[in-house]
């Protein structure tokens, strides 16, 4: 039956809460929307990623929707998600070194004759980072790398506000005492 609705129709059925309808519509765009996405992303598994959370917000927002044209919102929402996710992964890169270049400079000040490259310790933060306890890394990354407020992450992770308060001092916490820890063995040396 949904295979001969329009798109149009399969919206209206989103509308009722019908989750066939965001299934067939799924179904019906998703490898195009993949295709469209990879352009930007130039990556598939993130084009995928995009997509599908992109189909997860269409059914969240479904109640509000007033589409005319569903092939053409569909289209331009993943065009907006995928540059989107290039501007959100530019941005992580980008803070990453700058903290590293800060880093190094701080490290230059520390001891002038032990010269830390900017790419070695963007390579040490990163390792630093992934020495931190799971939930500790993905609060901190939330925080400090997607630039979400508290309430954003407790919503994302199922926890309290508090909670998240609590893990980003600790990860925090934990990070600055491995970068000294870092930067005194690299002194000595």
């Amino acid at each position: 039956m949904y295979l001969q609705l329009s798109d149009e129709e399969l919206v209206g059925l989103l509308k009722v809460d019908d989750h066939l309808a965001l299934e067939n519509l799924f179904n019906r765009y998703y490898k195009s929307l993949c295709q469209l996405s990879a352009v930007y992303t130039k990556d598939f598994e993130i084009a995928e990623e995009v997509v599908a959370n992109m189909f997860m917000k269409l059914w969240d927002t479904r109640n509000d929707l007033n589409l005319q044209n569903v092939k053409g919102y569909l289209s331009v929402s993943i065009r907006n998600a995928s540059i989107n996710q290039l501007q959100r992964k530019k941005l992580v890169v980008e803070s990453i070194d700058e903290v590293a270049h800060q880093l190094s400079n701080i490290a230059d000040e520390l001891t002038p004759l032990n010269i830390i490259t900017g790419r070695e310790s963007y390579n040490r933060i990163l390792k630093l980072i992934d020495t931190l306890p799971a939930s500790q890394r993905e609060v901190l990354l939330m925080s400090h790398v997607d630039n979400l407020s508290k309430h954003e992450i407790a919503a994302i992770s199922d926890i309290s506000v508090r909670t998240v308060e609590t893990t980003l001092y600790q990860s925090v916490k934990k990070l600055r005492l491995l970068l000294k820890d870092f930067y005194n063995s690299a002194a000595s040396n």
